[in-house]
């Protein structure tokens, strides 16, 4: 593991929202050789970042040969944007680093911010004096873990509340962070997990994101487990949830990510 990589040089975008807190960054945990790489998004109500879903989830990439960076992003109080320009920001760097794919990866809140980012982005500004700038934010993949996809139906009411703020209520901020709603027949391919007995993410979330994608004829694999509670991260004392690393290992290996 390296030393943090600040995602711009200079003051990010709606720095002034969020004084207190650490420029955006990315740690890296890199593998030699491997094709792809994997942007992680830590979950946690968009009010913090849990440690369990950062730099253990970028070691279990590693093991299957795969890259990986852990999103340090900006968290209650943050311009409602912030978070999304953060992750679309960390796939242009990672892209512009050589790789020949790059996906982005979140758990629970970081899943709603990784479904946003997969539905959010654009092809780069060839006219960039930022040579960053010019690489496409969007994904090759997205992997939505316990995601709080919606923040209309089923939804994490603190996840809305801590990234909306005076705006929760707000229909057209509701619709544009909630990624069923936003999935159109170019939303990249995805790997989606969740267990049927969430009791603070319903499976809703990830059930409503699956048909949004069957109805636009985007590949999926999803995965929903009948027991376990939110927040498992690897899940290693779950025997049956912890198959999720090893189905996600092989599926990013098919996709071309690995050495």
């Amino acid at each position: 593991m390296s030393d943090v990589m600040y995602l711009w040089k200079e003051t990010a975008p709606y720095s002034e929202f969020s004084p207190e807190q650490a420029q955006p960054s990315l740690t890296p945990f890199p593998v030699s050789g491997s094709k792809g790489a994997v942007v992680v998004i830590p979950g946690g109500a968009y009010c913090m970042k849990a440690d369990h879903e950062g730099a253990p989830i970028a070691r279990m990439l590693n093991d299957a040969g795969i890259s990986a960076y852990v999103l340090d992003y900006r968290v209650r109080p943050c311009h409602k944007l912030a978070p999304l320009a953060d992750a679309n920001r960390a796939i242009r760097l990672v892209r512009s680093l050589g790789y020949e794919k790059v996906a982005i990866l979140g758990f629970s809140a970081g899943g709603n911010l990784c479904c946003n980012a997969a539905t959010h982005y654009d092809l780069g500004n060839p006219d960039s004096d930022d040579p960053i700038e010019r690489c496409s934010s969007r994904p090759d993949g997205f992997i939505p873990c316990y995601a709080v996809v919606s923040m209309i139906s089923y939804t994490h009411k603190g996840s809305v509340q801590n990234l909306l703020g005076d705006e929760q209520n707000k229909d057209s901020e509701l619709r544009y962070f909630s990624g069923e709603l936003n999935v159109t027949d170019d939303t990249p391919t995805a790997f989606i997990w969740h267990t049927a007995a969430d009791g603070s993410v319903p499976v809703e979330n990830s059930l409503a994101l699956a048909k949004a994608l069957s109805d636009h004829r985007v590949p999926f694999e999803l995965h929903v487990f009948p027991k376990g509670a939110h927040g498992l991260g690897l899940a290693e004392g779950n025997p049956s949830v912890r198959q999720w690393a090893k189905l996600l290992q092989n599926w990013l290996v098919l996709g071309g990510y690995a050495q």
